[in-house]
This record gives structure tokens, C-alpha cells and sequence, in this order.
């Protein structure tokens, strides 16, 4: 025999996220009150949701809807990209229910379950080549973890083509590598305001020996005073083609993510690269292919 399904959330609870979406609609410029009556009117009507009439009349759209949505729920959405923030690709931001970020949120989950779960907090994030997508996909990573609550730091390691600083529009100032070579602390932390438990240690200061830096004890060191302070520190890493440092970093961390580009990371590249990680006593979390 069927058992019919009910909602756990009651009419009166429905009605009410209804009428804040009409509320935070107006206040935020998107309807006026009157638009708010036709929007009402038509919802009783026809027998929908507040967001879908408001759709239907043309006076919103769907991303409109999505980010009140995110509101309600405590889950951080920026508006649209444009000059002065964050570049349009770090989807996470910018497209919380999209295909491209729930594949993201799938990804966090098996890393939560299988990596960070067993008491391990740090995780190196690593390509084969420069352009297989390892940084973006790093910094979108980030986002998702943080907006489980979880204090999360991503620190970027790259120290010959760092990339964090531009895609979170930071100054490029110190960093890791003024870190290493004992010239800073960890004030150089930049707390991403806009996001929840979000901080990135950027790169740093331009250095002709990153690779004597990334061996020094002070990564070590270091690497423990995250630890105490972060629940997820993940490491944006140089590519395998172009230096070896990550393969020092991915050591350091204990495991690494491998992020392929599809069509453009070839098979054999991979394994050789996986091969030293091995022999360096990594553990290989998992892989994701990624594609643009």
C-alpha cells in the first residue's frame, strides 16, 4: 500500500516565506508595491508560488528569485560580475543552484565524507598542466566549503603564477612567501568578508627561490597553526609540468584532488604525475574533470 507523502513545512509556514519574498522584492528595489498586489493577486489565482507569479508577470527573473532564496537561507550570493568584482567564473558566487555548482556541493560532500571526516584538514588542489583550470576550481571549492560554516582557508601556493589574489581582487601585497622566509605572520590573512568562514592567505611577495621556500621547516610549522584555526585548508599548487613544488605541497598536506581539463589533460601526463605523487607518500583523494 502507498503512503502519501506530506510536506514537513506547514501552509502558514509556506504563506510566510511568501510574503518575506515579497518584502525583501520591494525592499531591494526589484517590484513595487503595487507590482506586489498584481503579483498576489495572480498567485491566488493560479495557485502559485509568490516567485514563480512574480516570473510569469515579467517584473523578475529567475536569478532574482534564486538569490532572495539564497537570503532566506543564509547562503551567501553576490548580485552579477562587473569591474571591480569577482570575475563572472567563480560560479559559486554568482550562480548558487546552477548544474556547474552542484556539481561543486557533490564534489565537497565525497571529500567530507572520505577525506576530512577521517581528521584530516588540509588537502592540496593540483593539475598537470598551467590552463587545466586548478586555480579557478580551487577558489570556487573554497567558497563551497565555507558555506557549510566550516572555517575555511585557501591558501595559494602557487609562487611563480599566483592567481588568488586576482580572482578574490586582493592587493598584492605579502603573503605565503613573506610568511616562509620569516618576514610576516599569519596577520597576512585576508578574511573574504563577503562570504561566511572564508580567508585567503595569498602568494606574496615575487621570490627567485620558491621552491627552497616550500621546503623550508616553516611550511611545517606552519601548516600546524592552520590546522588550529581552520577545519579546511586547502592549497592552490603550481602545475606538475611547470615545477615541482607541488609535489613538496601535496606531501605536506597529506592528500591531493587532481583537477583534469577535459580534452586538454592528456592520459599519460596524468600518470606520471600521479606516480610521484605516490612515491612521495601522497594519498590521491580523487579527480575531478572540469571543461570550458
Amino acid at each position: 500500500m502507498n503512503t502519501p507523502v506530506t510536506s514537513i513545512v506547514s501552509p502558514a509556514a509556506a504563506i510566510t516565506r511568501d510574503v518575506n519574498i515579497g518584502r525583501m522584492l520591494v525592499e531591494q528595489g526589484k517590484i513595487t508595491l503595487e507590482e506586489a498586489d498584481r503579483v498576489r493577486h495572480l498567485q491566488e489565482e493560479e495557485g502559485l508560488r509568490f516567485g514563480d507569479a512574480a516570473i510569469r508577470l515579467g517584473l523578475v527573473c529567475e536569478s532574482d528569485i534564486q538569490r532572495i532564496h539564497a537570503q532566506q537561507f543564509d547562503y551567501p550570493c553576490q548580485p552579477v560580475a562587473g569591474p571591480g568584482i569577482f570575475p563572472a567564473s567563480l560560479t559559486a558566487a554568482y550562480q548558487p543552484f546552477s548544474a556547474e555548482v552542484e556539481m561543486l556541493r557533490n564534489v565537497r560532500s565525497q571529500l567530507m565524507l572520505h577525506w576530512f571526516a577521517a581528521g584530516n584538514k588540509k588537502l592540496a588542489i593540483a593539475s598537470v598542466n598551467p590552463g587545466d583550470g586548478n586555480s579557478m576550481f580551487a577558489a570556487n571549492l573554497s567558497v563551497v566549503f565555507s558555506q557549510l560554516g566550516n572555517p575555511t582557508l585557501l591558501v595559494d601556493a602557487n609562487l611563480r603564477r599566483p592567481r588568488q589574489h586576482e580572482i578574490f581582487r586582493l592587493n598584492h601585497g605579502r603573503g605565503l612567501a613573506d610568511l616562509l622566509s620569516g618576514q610576516s605572520g599569519l596577520e597576512m590573512l585576508v578574511r573574504a568578508e563577503t562570504f561566511l568562514d572564508l580567508s585567503i592567505l595569498p602568494a606574496g611577495s615575487s621570490v627567485p627561490n620558491p621552491q627552497e621556500l616550500i621546503n623550508r621547516s616553516a611550511f611545517g610549522v606552519m601548516n600546524e597553526k592552520l590546522c588550529e584555526r581552520f577545519d579546511i585548508v586547502l592549497y592552490d599548487t603550481p602545475a606538475f609540468s611547470s615545477a615541482a613544488d607541488c609535489l613538496t605541497i601535496a606531501s605536506r598536506a597529506g592528500g591531493v584532488l587532481l583537477v583534469v581539463r577535459k580534452n586538454h589533460t592528456r592520459v599519460a601526463d596524468l600518470t606520471v604525475f600521479s606516480d610521484q605523487l605516490r612515491r612521495s607518500g601522497t594519498e590521491i583523494v580523487g579527480s575531478v574533470m572540469v571543461s570550458f
